[in-house]
């Protein structure tokens, strides 16, 4: 079964929020989502002076072993690089908050983030791998980038930072 869909009562379009935009991650902490390049991609987009907040939401998986440790989440949160909220229960709020949902995974069945996002009304950022390339249609609702790639992930997210209209 291709995905578990979403309730549109929960996850309703509304429109992007006003202010500093927000730059959301939100998944499992695991090195296979690709946290690490949405770090990288997060400062490499403030170096070209994009002014946005980019926030992790998330726990790491203790028992998967591609689970990020705490301590790395922690010292790039202390870094100011991004900002790390941890777990939360309440995705429609947190998506509420969120300019651009990014999803840079290695590999993907159908990422409910992304359902979750689409349905919110958000744009996204997904790698072009199965599943992401299912939900993320390039140029109309999102953009589409190689996996593992930071600097790749950091132009489309300086892209869509710099054309709101474009969001």
């Amino acid at each position: 079964i291709r995905g578990s869909g979403v309730d549109l009562e929960r996850f309703a379009a509304t429109t992007l929020p006003a202010g500093q935009p927000v730059v959301l991650l939100m998944s499992r902490m695991l090195w296979d989502k690709g946290v690490a390049e949405f770090v990288e991609a997060a400062r490499l987009a403030r170096e070209r002076g994009a002014d946005a907040r980019f926030v992790l939401v998330g726990d790491p998986d203790p028992e998967n072993p591609a689970a990020i440790p705490r301590e790395d989440l922690q010292r790039w949160r202390d870094s100011g690089v991004v900002e790390w909220w941890g777990h939360r229960s309440d995705a429609p709020a947190v998506l509420a908050q969120a300019r651009i949902v990014v999803l840079p995974s290695y590999r993907e069945g159908l990422p409910k983030v992304l359902l979750e996002a689409a349905a919110s009304g958000r744009p996204m950022i997904a790698t072009d791998v199965a599943g992401c390339r299912e939900i993320v249609e390039p140029g109309v609702t999102g953009l589409l980038v190689p996996p593992r790639d930071a600097p790749g992930l950091a132009d489309a997210v300086f892209r869509l930072l710099a054309d709101p209209e474009r969001c």
